[in-house]
């Protein structure tokens, strides 16, 4: 629906963003029975008939274990999975100016499959099909967002066409550069990781054999990511994180050239490689909200804070809040509290913000370690690698950090 039919609307919970972290939580709260408004700056929903169909869209996701649970508790995941998601049982990762390795297997974290790649437009897809089922969520699309206002009874949203929507709680999940964050004055720390994601799909000689693999350059890790598309699984998404001057002359190459570059920095270890899609460049800025909650507003997501891509944990950190919070807040509604509560709300941010600060400060540390030429160091991380390939404990627990059974999961994820 468009939304247009009346210019002072009132639900219980307004989520800025209708990508998938923000749909997952308007997801939770609408199966609870929360009226929900989800404002979307897109101007549609994405087409459920075409999406995963033909070629494979540039951005996809590394779905954990725990982030699969709660897709398949929302009815999500079998709609996601029959239309094109692609498992891998094993990860290899080693250093490209050294002899470390280290090998993952599914088997040793006791689950089926260590994840799935998935293309984001299929997760949000899904998404959308059980928002349209739920009754108490409304979605307004092509919304333009001007003021952020406090009146007595929560949090008002004012929209450039006149708009607006007054709740007891606003939630932030309208991406890194969000809007809502700015108009609701939390500060951001900020800090530029001097690489720039270099993104495309290629088909390879050999197939893939369900594992991700990641080979760590002197100028940033490259990421072959499995997917299989029509029975064939030869094809990979392809994140190589590099200096911005290296970016650049990636993507001035010719198809066959970045094949072939692409080849070379990968050892060849799936044969010839051929790019077979667009090529994109972003770059990636580490950010982490000073605030996750001030009353009646919450940050979700890449409005929360961004992660280097290395370890695919972005999207599934974000699902983390999306289901924290919802859990929060359903709590509270069924004890009659209104969700902006403040008390609420700093529950939620204690909850997500230890993780997430984790998973950032690890992943500044590997970019760090594996970005450094002084000879002591790469010799100690070619060792650890060796050596964490040896201890099988030791690997177990990594792997389980990396399918996402981390600290205290909601029920939701359980």
């Amino acid at each position: 629906m468009t939304g247009n039919e009346a210019k002072d609307l009132t639900t219980d919970v307004a989520v800025v963003g209708g990508g998938m972290v923000g749909a997952t939580l308007a997801a939770l709260l609408g199966e609870a029975g929360l009226r929900v408004a989800v404002l979307d700056a897109r101007p549609a929903p994405l087409d459920g008939d075409t999406v995963g169909r033909g070629e494979a869209a540039a951005r996809v996701s590394a779905i954990t274990p725990v982030s699969e649970r709660l897709l398949t508790k929302l009815g999500v995941w079998p709609w996601v999975a029959g239309r094109r998601a692609t498992p891998y049982t094993g990860m290899q990762v080693w250093d490209g100016e050294g002899s470390g390795e280290v090998r993952f297997h599914a088997d040793e974290a006791g689950v089926e499959a260590l994840g799935h790649i998935v293309e984001n437009d299929v997760i949000l897809a899904g998404l959308e099909r059980r928002l349209a089922a739920l009754p108490t969520v409304q979605r307004h699309y092509g919304v333009r967002l001007e003021a952020l206002q406090s009146p007595a009874t929560g949090r008002r949203l004012c929209l450039a066409d006149g708009r607006r929507f007054t709740a007891p709680l606003v939630v932030a999940a309208d991406g890194a550069r969000s809007q809502l964050r700015d108009l609701a004055e939390i500060a951001l720390r900020s800090r530029d990781t001097g690489h720039v994601a270099v993104v495309t799909t290629v088909q390879c000689e050999r197939s893939h054999g369900d594992v991700a693999r990641q080979v760590f350059l002197g100028t940033g890790p490259l990421a072959f990511l499995p997917l299989t598309l029509e029975g064939d699984s030869r094809y990979c998404s392809i994140v190589w994180s590099t200096t911005p001057a290296e970016a650049k002359r990636l993507c001035g190459l010719s198809s066959a050239e970045l094949g072939a570059a692409l080849e070379q920095a990968f050892d060849a270890t799936l044969g010839a490689v051929r790019v077979v899609g667009e090529v994109h460049r972003f770059p990636l800025v580490q950010r982490h909200a000073e605030r996750y909650v001030v009353p009646g507003l919450a940050l979700i997501g890449d409005a929360a804070h961004t992660v280097h891509p290395l370890a695919g944990q972005g999207v599934n950190l974000g699902l983390m809040d999306a289901a924290v919070l919802a859990e929060e807040v359903v709590a509270a509604h069924r004890r009659g509290a209104l969700p902006g509560d403040l008390r609420i709300l700093s529950r939620y941010a204690r909850r997500r913000r230890g993780d997430n600060t984790a998973m950032l400060g690890l992943m500044e540390g590997f970019r760090w370690l594996f970005g450094t030429d002084q000879p002591a160091l790469r010799l100690a991380r070619n060792l650890g690698l060796s050596g964490v390939d040896r201890l099988t404990p030791l690997k177990r627990v990594m792997m389980r950090q990396a399918i996402g059974e981390r600290g205290r999961l909601p029920l939701s994820c359980r």
